[in-house]
């Protein structure tokens, strides 16, 4: 080396490793990130509109239907003229017989499951349904009562809503229809009572304690201070 020359030095390289290395990262990071979205998404990305405002609709009706849950006169109340009006439609067009056998058949059968126990006593050891005598012991039933009125209130709206298009009215002799659901009404709750005194059960929660009494008692002293 000459005195006087200056050295030869490699240039710092650092911050172009860093900045390549960013790069890089970006880049695997790109592909990570839409994959991670589009797993969210679904394989058929967003939803569509339609199906967006049925689920909202679905959401709504749902709120206002958990709204109706205290109000258990007023529902069934509600059920029983719904299905006078159905009566009177169908009597006044004299037709849609059987959609009328349809909706009784299957109203039949959601009392049946009304009436059921959730648990079959048969399967099970020890009483676990209400009995006259003994502990209380709620009566949890196959189908919830809520349910029971949801459903029929919907099979009774399906079936007024058949009625509007002839293509339901199917011709058919209609006394016939009716004696078979009257014979099969019949055989249902004879199945079920049977049921009911070979297991001594109740389909009712009854013989609970409640204060209803005291608490009258005791608002009648306040009032007569």
């Amino acid at each position: 080396l000459k005195l006087g020359r200056p050295i030869p030095t490699r240039p710092h390289r650092g911050g172009d490793r860093l900045a390549a290395v960013a790069h890089i990262g970006a880049g695997l990071d790109g592909p990570r990130a839409w994959s991670k979205k589009h797993a969210m998404e679904g394989p058929g990305g967003d939803m569509p509109a339609g199906a967006a405002k049925i689920a909202e609709m679905q959401r709504v009706m749902q709120r206002y239907l958990d709204k109706t849950i205290l109000w258990v006169k007023s529902r069934w109340a509600s059920l029983a003229v719904l299905l006078c009006l159905y009566a009177m439609r169908v009597y006044t067009k004299q037709g849609f017989y059987v959609v009328t056998y349809g909706l009784g058949i299957y109203q039949l059968n959601l009392l049946i499951n009304f009436l059921s126990p959730a648990v079959d006593p048969d399967q099970e050891d020890g009483p676990v349904l209400p009995t006259k005598d003994g502990e209380f012991r709620p009566f949890t039933r196959k189908l919830p009562e809520f349910k029971f009125w949801v459903s029929a209130m919907r099979a009774t709206i399906t079936a007024a809503f058949m009625t509007l298009f002839d293509i339901f009215d199917l011709p058919v002799f209609w006394p016939i229809l009716l004696a078979y659901f009257i014979l099969l009404l019949v055989l249902t709750m004879k199945d079920r009572v049977k049921h009911m005194i070979k297991h001594k059960y109740i389909p009712f929660s009854i013989g609970k304690q409640t204060y209803g009494e005291l608490t009258k008692m005791k608002a009648g002293g306040k009032d007569s201070k």
